[in-house]
């Protein structure tokens, strides 16, 4: 049985930026925040995080950083995807060797390599660690999803030990929970599905609403495990006002946007990422305040 790497809610952190670099400042306390607030791991340098804009520099200073600001208290779950193998097993290494817990990998994007591709990808990036990988499978973005077959071969890797969905179709998690059992944990990437996928036998989300409303994240989750489903079920329909608004735009535009309100010192946007559109600011604003985040 492989080790679970955390059960309920973790945060898709998002990075504070400066004009030329990185706000380390403000993103101690955003994660001593989110700690602060019951998040049950870090997800640094994900799709949140802006990691495909930032250098390599940055990337493997922000995961150090993280490592150093948690000291253990939950897991660090590192972002160390690329549609370069050898770039992802380097990245990967770092991030082992800074003290992170486990690692995110999304597929290959633009490549769109084909599923055996995916099988040697992962492959040679679980040989190449001690800890384990959660694979990220988010079709939408990188052009490529995995497939059952490919989850049950990968499965079996000792170090590949759980997979974010963001595929958005629960029949595909369905089948997914069907055919690999236990031996690969299932996290939603989607917060409006954080439930659903709880009922298939889920164990949690990696959130971008967590951003926000950490304590309500993990309670969603925390309900759900002591068998209060309906309790769950509720909190879930209730948020997805701000869930839709977090989405109106690609993310990260909007939880940036709402982390600035919030009174954080979130910095820009790093291009080719634009400040939100004020139709969707205000739509934004409005499930703020609705959920008593924003007076």
């Amino acid at each position: 049985m492989k080790k679970e790497i955390f059960q309920g809610a973790a945060v898709a952190l998002i990075t504070p930026f400066t004009e030329d670099g990185i706000n380390f400042d403000e993103l101690a306390r955003v994660i001593e925040d989110q700690i602060a607030g019951g998040t049950d791991a870090i997800v640094i340098t994900g799709t949140t995080g802006e990691s495909a804009t930032m250098t390599d520099a940055e990337h493997r200073a922000v995961i150090k950083f993280a490592c150093e600001q948690v000291k253990g208290r939950i897991p660090v779950i590192a972002g160390t995807g690329s549609n370069e193998t050898a770039y992802a097993i380097q990245l990967s290494q770092y991030a082992e060797s800074v003290g992170a817990d486990a690692l995110l990998v999304v597929t290959p994007y633009y490549n769109k390599c084909t599923q055996n591709g995916l099988v040697a990808h992962y492959t040679a990036i679980a040989d190449s660690v001690n800890i384990p990988l959660i694979l990220y499978d988010v079709p939408s973005r990188t052009g490529v999803g995995i497939q059952t077959e490919t989850y049950v071969k990968l499965a079996q890797h000792p170090n590949i030990a759980a997979v974010k969905e963001a595929n958005g179709d629960l029949s595909k998690i369905l089948r997914l929970r069907a055919a690999v059992g236990d031996a690969l944990t299932i996290y939603s990437g989607n917060d409006d599905q954080i439930i659903p996928i709880l009922s298939l036998g889920g164990k949690g989300v990696i959130s971008v609403l967590s951003n926000v409303a950490p304590q309500d994240t993990h309670k969603m989750c925390e309900l759900y495990f002591e068998g209060k489903t309906a309790e769950a079920a509720k909190m879930q329909i209730d948020y997805c006002d701000l869930i839709d608004a977090l989405f109106c735009e690609v993310n990260p535009i909007p939880v940036k946007t709402a982390m600035q309100l919030l009174g954080y010192q979130t910095g820009p946007l790093r291009m080719p990422l634009s400040p939100m559109e004020p139709v969707h600011e205000e739509k934004l604003k409005t499930a703020l305040r609705q959920h008593g985040l924003l007076k």
